[in-house]
């Protein structure tokens, strides 16, 4: 990940508070509480340039080029959380893992026996957990993406959505995520690196992750390929 951009997206309290150097299975419900996202300034309007730097806003899927080879970045489908003159924060919403979530919140009694996985969120900060949500009722404690969804939280609203299983609520858990410096995302744009498409292409709590950047590549197609 861009990992110069790390300093300008953490509050001066996360910068102080260095991650231990434990395994993604060892994470432990706490990381769910911290304030891990700064306070951006609004981002712009979605425009209607796919391609163009100006498309990127909150709540938009950020699509890889195919021929984008970072490996922190091939083929990825990210949803950004924040987008400002502070810089750009996002998490991959393809790549599952095959840690199960109640092994890295052992404490947490409601994911025990679950078959819910973890997501690499991104390549910053790994060992801390962000928890994205489809909520109709949110908490004070959540953040807004985009309608319904929501980013933050506490492990009650896991424990909500798993026990009182309403139809239109769903989460999923990341370890780490994406982050740019001022200015770096639109100049990866620029490359060639990425394409935009709107927050409702897919329905992303049911989407397979393994179609979901062939998907959003062919949706790309017309009228024009990003660059491959």
């Amino acid at each position: 990940m861009r990992e110069s951009g790390r300093t300008c997206l953490l509050r001066q309290s996360e910068l102080l508070n260095k991650p231990r150097p434990v395994a993604v299975t060892k994470v432990i419900a706490s990381a769910l509480l911290g304030g891990l996202l700064a306070v951006l300034h609004a981002g712009p309007t979605l425009a209607d340039g796919e391609f163009a730097p100006s498309s990127v806003a909150k709540g938009v899927l950020l699509v890889a080029s195919p021929s984008l080879a970072d490996p922190n970045f091939r083929q990825s489908v990210l949803l950004i959380l924040e987008h400002g003159p502070e810089g750009t924060l996002g998490l991959i919403l393809n790549r599952s893992t095959n840690v199960l979530l109640s092994d890295a919140l052992p404490d947490l009694t409601v994911l025990k026996g679950t078959s819910y996985r973890l997501f690499a969120g991104g390549p910053v900060e790994p060992t801390r957990l962000l928890l994205l949500s489809r909520l109709k009722e949110p908490s004070a404690d959540v953040r807004s993406v985009f309608d319904g969804v929501y980013v933050g939280g506490t492990p009650d609203v896991l424990e909500r959505i798993i026990t009182q299983a309403k139809p239109t609520e769903a989460f999923r858990a990341f370890a780490g995520y994406a982050g740019w410096a001022p200015g770096q995302l639109a100049y990866e744009m620029l490359e060639g690196s990425w394409a935009v498409l709107p927050p409702d292409s897919f329905n992303i709590f049911d989407k397979d992750p393994a179609t979901l950047w062939p998907d959003s590549i062919s949706r790309l197609q017309a009228p024009r390929v990003i660059s491959n």
